[in-house]
């Protein structure tokens, strides 16, 4: 497909431009997600459906070791709009995002967490964003607290907020959530900022806004519904002293000239 005109505008609830019917990708990075892919899936494909938008479904498994890609493979025997990648063994969230995206055909790229955390409907609100002159629309916890339905617990509330301050002060990062994993693309701004991404895990969101944000590319933090989903697998302990090195090592990447944008 080719590249997304500059100004799709918003069309009887889907997008269109120079009268043609702008498409989509919907890609869910899935890890052991077996006890809820199957729900997730079924409201995906119901959103499409009743939006009536020409789209298609990445689910990239990451080397799960549990029975998440039967259940893929069951839905793809029930609809054409579904794929699925495997990633060479567990290589992590953002390098399963950075698979599905450089492998999607729309001109709309979504990525979702596979618990759909932000209902799958509070997608048109990213769209909208993207069609009244965004390049990337990223979904937001913090924006508008209120809309949280299930908030987390107040440990992780914390951290979040002491990681947020970080990235501000070392990558200039202005937003309130980076971490928030909704977020949408042009196609113009996914094949620019997934090509050059090195973070293959948890650091992976603040360095997209980083690429965005070095590229010129306008970001617009959208306030979203979304609940907290028992079962998480971060580690605030862990998973937190290694997000805080993998931010070091985005501002390391940037020095040494690690991020040169792709032509386009």
């Amino acid at each position: 497909m080719g590249e997304l005109p500059q100004k799709p505008v918003p069309n009887d609830g889907r997008l269109t431009t120079d009268n043609r019917r702008l498409t989509y990708s919907i890609v869910i990075p899935a890890y052991n997600e077996s006890a809820r892919i199957a729900g997730s899936l079924e409201k995906v494909l119901t959103y499409i459906a009743q939006r009536g938008a020409d789209a298609e479904v990445i689910v990239v498994n990451d080397g799960s070791s549990d029975n998440t890609a039967e259940i893929i493979q069951e839905y793809l025997a029930k609809t054409p709009l579904l794929r699925l990648l495997e990633n060479p063994g567990n290589r992590g969230k953002g390098y399963s995002v950075r698979n599905g995206m450089l492998h999607a055909s729309g001109d709309i790229l979504l990525f979702s967490d596979a618990d759909l955390s932000s209902p799958i409907e509070e997608a048109d609100k990213l769209f909208t964003a993207i069609a009244n002159g965004a390049d990337i629309a990223i979904g937001s916890r913090w924006l508008q607290s209120q809309l949280q339905t299930r908030r987390q617990p107040l440990y992780r509330q914390l951290f979040g907020r002491i990681f947020n301050a970080m990235l501000r002060i070392t990558l200039g990062l202005e937003f309130k959530d980076t971490q928030c994993g909704f977020k949408a693309f042009t196609r113009r701004a996914g094949q620019a900022v997934f090509p050059a991404q090195k973070i293959e895990r948890w650091g992976f969101d603040p360095e997209l806004l980083y690429l965005a944000k070095r590229f010129g590319f306008k970001v617009a933090e959208v306030p979203v519904a979304w609940a907290h989903r028992e079962g998480t697998r971060i580690s605030p302990l862990r998973d937190g002293a290694r997000m805080f090195g993998e931010m070091l090592k985005i501002r390391w990447n940037a020095l040494r000239g690690k991020y040169a944008p792709t032509p386009r």
